[in-house]
């Protein structure tokens, strides 16, 4: 028996659910990719739009959780992958929130880890889109998120090397400070892909 036959009408709805959360996670990082690049506040206001739309979506899994009895995979790893996606889709927020509240711009720092993890959404919503019937090729996009988190983690340290670096008066102390921030934002995101890659693999395991 494959996972695919492991699906009910009912049952399917929390996979479903979870594809429209990674979508939602994948829209608020192309917003965030617009603001970065232009500063667009229309792009701000649409990544909080997105934030609250997951957090809805959220909120309806672990409402279906209480209630339902039988679920397609264990409810812990749905619990887990909802809760991982969700973070994304906060640290998007957060990252736009501060750097307005911050009055600081996208640098080339900020655009390569803004893209790199948004790579790392498209291949956990791919993920997701393939769970039901293709397992195998959903590990493969988790594996990929996955290692998108070191490319994340390379930049974010150079780029807080070059904090301290220009720290040379107290103006660019403060505006390191902040931008350290922000990386910061980012580099949480792209651990959460990690969290998210290592539930699709237990339940690839657990269904193979």
């Amino acid at each position: 028996m494959g996972i695919k036959d492991l699906f009910r009408p009912r049952e399917e709805m929390f996979l479903q659910l979870l594809v429209d959360e990674s979508a939602k996670a994948l829209e608020a990082l192309e917003e965030l990719q617009r603001f970065v690049e232009n500063g667009n506040p229309q792009s701000a206001r649409r990544v909080r739009q997105i934030e609250k739309e997951a957090d809805e979506l959220r909120r309806i899994i672990s409402h279906e959780l209480d209630r339902t009895f039988i679920t397609p995979i264990d409810p812990e790893d749905i619990y887990s992958l909802s809760r991982t996606i969700d973070e994304i889709v906060d640290y998007a927020d957060s990252t736009v929130e501060e750097m307005q509240l911050f009055g600081i711009a996208g640098n080339n720092y900020l655009r390569q880890m803004v893209a790199l993890v948004l790579e790392g959404a498209q291949e956990i919503h791919l993920a997701m889109v393939r769970l039901r019937d293709h397992p195998g090729v959903a590990g493969e996009h988790a594996s990929r998120a996955r290692s998108l988190e070191n490319k994340v983690e390379a930049i974010y340290r150079h780029a807080v090397a070059q904090v301290f670096d220009n720290a040379k008066d107290l103006p660019r102390v403060v505006e390191g400070l902040k931008y350290r921030e922000v990386y910061r934002h980012l580099s949480n995101a792209a651990d959460r892909y990690v969290e998210a890659a290592d539930v699709v693999g237990h339940i690839v395991v657990k269904v193979a």
